[in-house]
Order: C-alpha cells, then structure tokens, then sequence
C-alpha cells in the first residue's frame, strides 16, 4: 500500500473518531438522611482530562424510581430549595464540576430501598460528548464534606 493511501485511511478514521472528552468520576459517594427516607443524593467530582467541553446530561440508577440533577437555589428570606438543573452541570476540558452538599448534586427519588452504609449501587452517567458511563458509588453515611468539617466549639 502506498503511504498516500495509508496516510488518507487514517486521516479519515481520525475525521470519524468523535472528539473526545475524556470524563473520570473521582471521590464518590451516597447518602440518605435516614434509612426510611424516600431520597437520597450522591455527590463526586467529575474531571475533564480531555481538550474539549462536555455537559453531564443525565443520570439514572435502579436504586430509585427517578433519578435528576439538582442544585439549590436561594428562594429569598433565608430559604434554600432544590430544583432540578434540567440543561445539566457543564465539565470544561481540563478542567472540573464538583457536586457537593449544599450545591449541585445527583437527587435519587422514589427509593427502592435503603441507602445501607458501607453498600454500594450502579449510577448511569450520560454525558453530550463522552457518552455513558456506569459508576458503582459507595453509600457512606458518616462522611462529612470538607466545608461541614469546620470547628464550631468556640461560638
């Protein structure tokens, strides 16, 4: 085969390839308020290793009977709300979307069963360019993000 040939075969399975943004799920976890609730949330970083923009768009787990992005949103007077954040959370290439506690998150409703500490259950990620990916999250009902670890003792 000559080089021209196989210099044009790869080009065109380079122009074929989708462009990739390369998603990892890092630090997960799960947790419900009590083991009657009827939601639970679970909350990670999701890194872009890759060169290009991606969006996580959806999530699904048989854990409950639906499954949504939510953040919380300041309903004036002092009162937080969750709403669900129908466009998704953006992941920017080489960059980060953290879901945390207090702020952007994945809300599981309609529980199936518990959310048992030390368990751990299949979550469906669907992102625009990178596609779907299945991440097996850990329920940990003792774990404290970073900002709740704080010292209240001398107030």
């Amino acid at each position: 085969m000559s080089p021209k040939i196989l210099f044009a075969a790869a080009a065109a399975l380079s122009l074929a390839a989708p462009a990739m943004a390369e998603i990892e799920i890092r630090d997960a976890y799960a947790r419900a308020a009590m083991p009657t609730a009827k939601a639970g949330a679970a909350f990670m970083q999701i890194v872009n290793t890759g060169t290009e923009d991606d969006r996580l768009v959806a999530v699904a787990s048989g854990i409950a009977k639906k499954a949504e992005l939510h953040t919380h949103i300041d309903a004036g007077d002092g009162i937080m709300q969750m709403v669900e954040v129908e466009e998704g959370f953006p992941v920017p290439a080489g960059g980060m979307h953290m879901l945390k506690r207090g702020g952007d998150h994945v809300m599981f409703m309609g529980l199936t069963g518990p959310m048992n500490d030390g368990e751990s259950f299949s979550v469906t990620f669907t992102f625009e360019k990178a596609g779907e990916m299945v991440v097996e999250i850990p329920v940990d009902l003792k774990r404290q993000d970073a900002e709740m670890k704080m010292d209240h003792s001398s107030h």
